[in-house]
This record gives C-alpha cells, structure tokens and sequence, in this order.
C-alpha cells in the first residue's frame, strides 16, 4: 500500500503568523453573534456592544477560501450603530461600514459598482445584516500595526476588490496575485489625541491603551416598520 500525496493541500502557515500585507484573497464573512438586538427581528442578538461608547458593532470574521493562505482567519468590527455622529446628524461608523457591505455584494455577486439599474438595486437590498453572514467575495488583506507595543498587529480587511478591478477575476478563480502592500501606519489611539488636547495638568495619569473603535449609524434611528417586513427570497448569494 502506498500514500499519494501529490493532490495534498499546501501546508498551513503557522497560525500565530499574520497573512503578509497586501494579499489578495477570496474571503468569507462569518457573524459572531455579540447578544445586543438590532433594529430588525432578524438581528435580533446580532450585535456586539462597544465598552466604550454606546456604539454597537457587528462582529466579523473572515476566512480565507482559496489559494496559499486558505482557511486562515481574520476578525474585525464594524460599527452599525451608535458613536459619533456628522454634521447632518448621521452615523460616521455606519456610513463607512455601510459603504463595506455594499462593496461585499458587489464583489460577491460580480455587480458593476457604477450599475444603478432597477435590477442591479434590487440585490443591494437586504432584509437584515443577517443576510450578510456567508457572503464570499474578493479582497485585499492588510496588516494593521499595533497603537501600542503591548499590543500584537493585526490582520484587517483593506478593501474590497470590485469587478471592474484588474485583479478581480484572477482573485475569484482562486489564482495567485501580486500583493499589494499597504504599509499602514500605526492607528492613532483615542487616548493619545485626548491626551493631546487636554491641559498639562490632566496628562500625568493618561491611559496607554487605545480605542479603536468606529463611530455609529442612522441604522438604529429609523422608526421600526409597523408590521413585519414580507419575508423575502435574500440575496442571490442565499439563494444557491
């Protein structure tokens, strides 16, 4: 009896070592449910609540599905709700965020980011962030250096790769790309700037650990429908 192990899959990378920075990779998005509601029956214990603010935030994790780094993982938040607002009264967090999801459902789902037809709107809608979870799309991985020593980098999702990007097919078809390398800067704490902006007198005791944590969204502040939403077939990428 004899072994072949020439269809093996790759090695595995040592699970303490980050994806490098700049990698190209199809991913999926998993939820981890926090507990906290959302705004729909359908979030209901969706959500994650900051300790730091009234922000609350959904809880990702992301997978990698194909090529060298695949079923390596990553996690991130995203703030949905709550946190600092702009000066039309909106959420800074959930505006930015919002902006991420609709990039997943067009990477996903292989839309033109620039294509507003009825049709192309209509698989932006979804019924809850709930429907978000499984969703599978091109993107590239960054390295995020830690705001503190204490503090290990980390692996974050740098954007999202959309179809009319030259890597974008190479990506879906699970070939190898050239890593675009981000080289982020450290991220400026929270309680550094307040540091900064606050009088000598107040800095001797200054908190060394930063916050991270993203602002809020108008998701939360729309009056809740006054019977339940028509259940709804969801987004292509539910539907098989």
């Amino acid at each position: 009896m004899s072994f072949d192990l020439n269809d093996a899959q790759p090695q595995m990378m040592p699970s303490g070592e980050l994806i490098p920075d700049g990698t190209f990779a199809k991913i999926r998005l998993s939820i981890r449910p926090g507990g906290v509601n959302g705004s729909v029956p359908m979030d209901a214990g969706l959500l994650k609540g900051s300790t730091e603010s009234d922000a609350k935030m959904l809880d990702c994790e992301f997978t990698v599905v194909e090529g060298p780094f695949v079923r390596r993982k990553f996690w991130q938040n995203f703030t949905v709700a709550g946190g600092k607002l702009d000066d039309k009264g909106q959420s800074k967090g959930w505006n930015i965020s919002k902006g991420s999801f609709r990039a997943m459902i067009d990477s996903a789902l292989g839309l033109n980011p620039k294509d507003m037809s009825e049709a192309t709107k209509a698989k932006r809608l979804i019924q809850g962030l709930k429907q978000m979870d499984g969703i599978t799309f091109a993107a590239r991985i960054m390295v995020e250096p830690a705001s503190d020593p204490k503090y290990r980098d980390q692996n974050r999702l740098a954007n999202v790769v959309l179809p009319d990007e030259a890597q974008y097919a190479a990506i879906m078809k699970g070939e190898a790309v050239e890593p675009e390398p981000v080289n982020a800067k450290p991220r400026k704490s929270a309680a550094a700037s307040a540091v900064q902006n606050a009088p000598a007198w107040a800095t001797d005791n200054a908190p060394a650990q930063a916050s991270q944590q993203q602002g809020g969204a108008p998701w939360v502040q729309q009056p809740p429908p006054a019977s339940p939403p028509p259940a709804a077939s969801g987004p292509a990428w539910l539907n098989g």
